[in-house]
């Protein structure tokens, strides 16, 4: 999931600063969220999504499959 927020905020050209700014967090949340360490409010993951023009399921929406390569 962390990986996919990154990936997003990149492609919208926004630091993590923006982005927290964007959606009214620290730096340091969205810092977290990327790395897989804070797990965000649906309130917190629709305000991303928004600010990045992604939906849920781009950013959020976790397969077996990610959930096995997180454990790798």
């Amino acid at each position: 999931m962390g990986n996919k927020v990154k990936i997003a905020r990149i492609q919208v050209d926004l630091t993590q600063q923006q982005l927290a700014e964007k959606v009214g967090v620290t730096r340091q949340t969205i810092s977290l969220i990327e790395k897989g360490k804070y797990n965000p409010s649906l309130h917190l993951c629709l305000e991303i999504c928004y600010a990045v023009g992604k939906s849920l399921d781009d950013i959020f929406w976790v397969t077996k499959e990610d959930t096995r390569d997180e454990k790798d």
